[in-house]
């Protein structure tokens, strides 16, 4: 992932509450065997400290290609909107010169991937999961044996990726002037299409925290 420098997160913190924010759903690209491209399987996955967590089918392509090299990507994308080249002409051209672009954000995860088979690790991996999807509890128990989950766990693997790595990008004009960000967040929000008031409000959270930008 490319990432200019007004790009790139502020800090740790930025990622990481963006993430703590309700972005947990990405996509995992796993290498592909010899002569084949690579995997990819969208899911849903459950920050743990260092970690992610997910599980998927047991049917699922990926456990070969992970056993041949457990290098994986995780990325999680959101808050996006396509930016017409009218809104971001500069004072004195026509608006129909303006360059259109994407804005969005993404974070990257490099990982290390373990699998994980045992009844009981695979059952806890779940209530952690559910834990954090379903923290009200309202749902069976979930215990190597024990219906109904307990009949479910041979048909699937869990996946703990060890992230070594993490990218951050908040791609959102704030290389341009403060009135131009301000101006494109006002449009998006007017919009209301799609995820355009998601946008725009990282958009005004990073003016508020960038202002003018400065190398």
């Amino acid at each position: 992932m490319f990432i200019q420098p007004w790009d790139a997160a502020l800090d740790e913190a930025e990622w990481g509450t963006w993430i703590a924010e309700g972005h947990d759903f990405g996509l995992l690209a796993v290498n592909g065997l010899p002569g084949h491209a690579p995997t990819t399987v969208p899911t849903h996955f459950v920050p743990d400290g260092n970690r992610l967590l997910i599980h998927l089918a047991r049917p699922n392509p990926v456990w070969e290609p992970i056993q041949n090299d457990p290098n994986v990507t995780f990325t999680v994308l959101g808050d996006y909107a396509f930016v017409p080249g009218t809104w971001r002409a500069g004072p004195g051209t026509e608006p129909t010169d303006g360059v259109p672009t994407s804005y969005y954000a993404a974070v990257q995860f490099t990982c290390r991937a373990r699998v994980v088979d045992e009844p009981a690790a695979k059952a806890a991996l779940l209530r952690r999961q559910l834990a954090h999807f379903q923290p009200d509890g309202d749902h069976a128990p979930v215990e190597v044996g024990q219906a109904p989950y307990g009949r479910m766990l041979p048909g699937i693997r869990g996946l703990v990726l060890e992230v070594s790595e993490v990218r951050a990008k908040f791609k959102y004009d704030d290389h341009k002037p403060v009135y131009h960000g301000a101006a494109g967040a006002d449009r998006l929000t007017a919009g209301g299409m799609g995820s355009a008031g998601a946008t725009a409000r990282q958009q005004r959270r990073r003016l508020d925290r960038v202002g003018p930008w400065k190398p």
